[in-house]
């Protein structure tokens, strides 16, 4: 019987291995690959600049680059804007259920030792009593603007 296990484990480590090669190969590939095409996409760049600073010149042709770049990278700044605010928005409301689950969880677990204490059901009342005014605020207050669930932009 061990020489079976280690004959699994010498297979298994064996194959993690050959994984593990291919894996340090496929990512030297892909960045090489990577590389090739960013000289690419620069060459052409440079190409058109060069097609575009003979018929209009260089200086008009090196401020349109210019201005070009820097939407492009406002545009890109404003993207990430938008995006990162929505996903710290859907971070937000997946914490609060989840911290709601949390304390679901939590009172029911509670509730079977609240049942058999010296006060009974009597101990049970007050903190019902109390989620339920919590539940019947929640419901009437108004989110404010810096609240993640106000539904406005930020």
């Amino acid at each position: 019987m061990g020489t079976l296990a280690s004959l699994i484990s010498a297979l298994a480590s064996g194959e993690a291995t050959a994984v593990l090669q291919r894996a340090r190969m496929t990512a030297i590939l892909y960045g090489l690959a990577g590389v090739f095409a960013l000289c690419g996409v620069g060459f052409l760049v440079g190409a058109a600049y060069i097609w575009l600073a003979a018929r209009y010149g260089a200086l008009a042709t090196s401020l349109g680059f210019g201005v070009g770049f820097l939407g492009l990278a406002a545009l890109i700044l404003v993207i990430h804007k938008l995006t990162a605010g929505m996903q710290a928005r859907r971070r937000a409301r997946r914490r609060k259920a989840d911290m709601t689950a949390i304390g679901i969880t939590a009172a029911l677990a509670l509730l079977p030792a609240l049942a058999k204490s010296r006060g009974g059901p009597g101990a049970l009342l007050a903190p019902a009593i109390a989620l339920a005014a919590y539940a019947i605020y929640r419901e009437n207050v108004k989110p404010g603007p810096g609240d993640p669930d106000s539904g406005n932009g930020s």
